[in-house]
């Protein structure tokens, strides 16, 4: 069956993603694991909606909807980062952790 192929892919990005968002010191590389999980997510919903009848376009307008929000939470989060940089003059999480605000 072709969505089990879909779902062990979404698994593997899902995975993927909490592993570069556990293990990463670089804010940058967090915000991409975080990325990564949200594709995870999109490709399951598409696989959950798609059938022998087609796409269900109910799961098309959830993942697009998804990608919006993924992009203004990724782009909120790079703001996030510069405004650090800029103030702080590292990205480095474990770092910034330490400091007082």
């Amino acid at each position: 069956m072709a969505s089990t192929a879909y779902f062990a892919a979404s698994m593997a990005l899902a995975l993927l993603g909490l592993y570069a968002l556990l293990t990463s010191r670089n804010m940058i590389r967090a915000i991409i694991g975080l990325e990564v999980m949200t594709s995870a997510v999109n490709l399951n919903i598409l696989a959950m909606g798609s059938g022998e009848g087609g796409v269900d376009p109910l799961a098309q307008s959830m993942a697009f909807t998804s990608i919006v929000i993924g992009a203004a939470v990724a782009a909120l989060a790079l703001s996030l980062v510069i405004y650090a940089y800029r103030h702080y003059g590292s990205i480095d999480l474990r770092r910034l952790r330490r400091l007082r605000w």
